[in-house]
């Protein structure tokens, strides 16, 4: 089917490549004038490229003295403390072994740090949540820097790990790149049954008891948590941007597909080297058209609103400038065809078994709402990824095309019988500066709300006021210096049960915060990544208790009704030395000090990219 491209995507892409031309440019020069001349590996002293193979075993050896066979760069984020990352620890191994299978070399370039904000959530360590991200893009580029390499064989899933390898790798736009997820765990507490269990204990009716046990329910096994927040989210993005082998994203770890599926990135690493004569560059990949079917796939999956921060990022290493003005611009032409916790009660198992990312991408593509006609790593054209990837007899991966309709409509729907005709991603504005919102989970009647505004710096505070009563009515809870200057943009996720129970006592309730709310981003409205910070002098600064705010999903706005004093009132500043030291936070004073505003990624890379 030939579908024309709708005009709203066609509109925001041109915008987007009209904006980042002279950067993209440039970039596209920077990584071309670092490919030519073929494998800078044949460049090496003779002694650089000795320390490179010394290690070795005889064949790969021989192999990479020789110089004329791929050798592949494995940039890893294992660890076996997180259940997501666990399953990458025999990857290595099983890389290596298929890409001598098919005549190359692969070796551990280097590895990454991998933390997790499930077990930091409310923790000091969350703070140096966002900033991981940079940290590991600079891993990416230390691991890839021995000039050894043809191509990257990347390792990550969960939050701030995708991104920030994908940053890094395009860094090195020269070099192919193929992603290489672990995949989730099994099914288990389903997720309404856990959240249940966390509202009752945040109102004392639970035990720490059973709120263990249901949560060591939940997270059970090696694999990404089955929710869909920003790990499953990256997954979703990897393969609607071309840079997952097609089918990969939701396969379980450890099963005898998963590690074919890993073999197989390791083999189609090889075939788009530049020794070859299918060259793909990753810098080449990710372009304009590869962003904006990444913005898409958020807003039609109900993704992680860690993304408006990380694929502003993630452009910006590519030379692109994109804009939460484009995801707003985007989210009104693309419907919601999911709904996987926490915006329904399925999770990404169930999402997958119901037809998956093959469904939907074929649905967005027979309807023009994606570009087809872009470059991936598996090749041309996106049509590649409406199929789903079987273990055929011989133990090899074959594809066969994607179920023609869903098989489970309470998950996954078709463009002509959507959830919702948009996106559920929002930008507000308006005197309290810029916002993003996410009302896809959001009950419509709750898409505006007008209340008295309660004021905190620290999440501790809300929940002791909570336990106090105080917030037993109307309200809107602020949480202000939480922005990236401020303490390093943390997590507010663990509001969201207190706060869900006064929503559901009938109060009328939201969140505005210069601070993330993850993406387990739920049903009460959370005007958060607000621009300018109040550390910045954002005008959060300025406000009292019991100020009047309005969030207005519907009209796009976030408002203080402004006191007779507005405009001879003060900022407030706020003691937040508490939040700079102890758990290395310390070592990241530069990184506070020059951390973009939210609307621009919040990153500390300045000019290089952006």
């Amino acid at each position: 089917m030939n579908t024309p491209l709708h005009p709203v995507v066609a509109q925001v892409t041109h915008r987007i490549q009209e904006r980042s031309r002279a950067r993209r440019t440039a970039y596209l020069a920077r990584i071309d004038a670092a490919g030519s001349g073929g494998p800078h590996r044949r460049r090496l002293s003779c002694g650089n490229l000795a320390h490179g193979f010394a290690a070795c075993s005889t064949g790969d050896k021989a192999a990479l003295r020789s110089g004329y066979a791929p050798n592949l760069g494995i940039v890893t984020s294992f660890n076996d403390m997180l259940s997501a990352h666990q399953p990458l620890e025999r990857y290595p191994d099983l890389l290596k072994a298929a890409a001598r299978d098919c005549g190359a070399t692969a070796q551990v370039a280097g590895g990454v740090p991998a933390m997790c904000d499930g077990v930091t959530q409310g923790r000091e360590g969350m703070e140096l949540s966002l900033f991981s991200r940079d940290v590991i893009a600079m891993s990416t580029a230390i691991a890839l820097s021995h000039d050894m390499f043809d191509a990257g064989l990347y390792l990550g899933v969960c939050d701030k790990i995708v991104p920030g390898l994908l940053i890094g790798a395009l860094h090195f736009g020269h070099l192919p790149g193929i992603f290489v997820p672990a995949g989730p765990m099994t099914s288990g507490l389903p997720n309404d049954e856990k959240s249940r269990v966390r509202q009752r204990y945040a109102t004392g009716d639970a035990t720490r008891d059973e709120l263990l046990e249901a949560e060591a329910r939940s997270y059970h096994g090696p694999g990404t948590c089955t929710f869909y927040g920003t790990a499953n989210s990256n997954q979703m993005l990897m393969e609607l941007m071309g840079l997952h082998l097609p089918g990969s994203s939701f396969v379980h770890p450890n099963t005898p597909l998963r590690d074919a599926l890993t073999a197989l990135a390791a083999h189609r690493a090889a075939q788009i080297t530049a020794l070859g004569d299918d060259y793909r560059p990753i810098g080449r990949i990710v372009d304009e058209k590869a962003i904006v079917n990444g913005v898409i796939g958020l807003h039609a999956t109900g993704g992680s609103t860690n993304h408006l921060l990380h694929l502003i990022a993630m452009a910006a290493a590519a030379g692109i400038d994109l804009r939460l003005e484009d995801f707003d611009a985007l989210s009104s032409a693309i419907p919601l065809l999911a709904r996987v916790y926490p915006n329904g009660s399925a999770d990404v198992n169930h999402f997958h078994a119901a037809g998956g990312l093959a469904y939907l991408i074929g649905e967005l593509l027979d309807h023009g709402l994606l570009h087809g006609d872009v470059e991936t790593v598996a090749g041309h054209g996106l049509a590649r990824y409406r199929v789903e990837a079987r273990l055929g007899a011989d133990g090899q991966v074959e594809y066969v095309p994607s179920t023609p309709t869903s098989c489970d409509t309470a998950v996954l729907r078709p463009v002509s019988e959507p959830f919702r005709a948009d996106g559920g991603l929002r930008v507000l504005s308006g005197n309290l500066g810029t916002a993003a919102i996410k009302v896809s989970a959001v009950p419509e009647d709750r898409w505006v709300i007008e209340a008295p505004c309660r004021v905190f710096v620290e999440q501790q505070e809300v929940k002791q006021a909570f336990e106090r009563g105080e917030l037993d009515r109307d309200v809107i809870v602020v949480v202000r210096f939480q922005g990236p200057r401020a303490n390093g943009m943390p997590e507010l996720h663990q509001l969201t049960p207190t706060l869900t129970v006064l929503q559901k006592r009938g109060h009328r309730v939201a969140l505005v915060t210069d601070g993330r709310m993850s993406g387990a981003s739920g049903q009460v409205p959370a005007a958060m990544h607000i621009t300018p910070e109040a550390m910045a002098g954002g005008p959060l600064a300025k406000l009292r208790d019991g100020d009047v705010l309005r969030l207005d999903a519907i009209e796009g706005t976030l408002n203080v009704v402004e006191p007779a004093d507005w405009g001879a009132r003060e900022s407030v500043t706020a003691d937040l030395s508490g939040h700079h030291v102890g758990m290395g936070r310390e070592l990241f004073a530069a990184f506070r000090d020059y951390a973009a505003p939210a609307d621009r990624g919040a990153g500390v890379f300045g000019s290089v990219t952006l």
